[in-house]
């Protein structure tokens, strides 16, 4: 089984921004991104495609939804926040193969964090920029193998 886990594309500076956070939405080259998602992650089986509420992830994933006429499924449990234990349950559920999880940097990083601890990436293999996406192979559950696709 694989999953495909989006960091979402540049959105506007935290720091700069004054009102809601999980309202705040891609600048111009974030929107460019998600939309060259599309033709990145063209050759990959989607089957379903699953988002943080927030609006900067939810952006990022309308363009390839469009594109593979799936509908954009908003799950709390993909927010800034909430840590690796939301993809190893995404993981765990053989109905999802093939999902696209779209999240935020912390989730991300964690994601990395465990790849490396389990030997699958060697430290300072891949990343986590925004836009970019880890494929991540799962057997039973658990990550076997992993490969990362920079960011468009």
């Amino acid at each position: 089984m694989s999953y495909y886990v989006i960091r979402h594309a540049k959105a506007g500076s935290r720091g700069h921004w004054t009102g809601d956070d999980r309202i705040r939405p891609l600048k111009r080259k974030g929107q460019e991104q998600a939309d060259a998602l599309v033709e990145t992650l063209a050759r990959y089986r989607i089957s379903a495609i699953y988002t943080s509420p927030y609006l900067r992830c939810v952006q990022t994933v309308e363009a390839l939804a469009r594109a593979r006429k799936l509908e954009v499924q908003k799950t709390a449990s993909l927010a800034e926040g909430r840590g690796l234990e939301a993809l190893n349950k995404f993981f765990r559920e053989p109905k999802q193969d093939g999902s696209v999880l779209c999240t935020h940097g912390d989730i991300v990083w964690e994601l990395v964090e465990d790849l490396v601890h389990r030997r699958l990436v060697k430290p300072g293999e891949g990343g986590y920029d925004k836009a970019s996406t880890w494929v991540v192979d799962v057997e039973d559950g658990e990550p076997v193998k992993a490969r990362y696709i920079p960011a468009p």
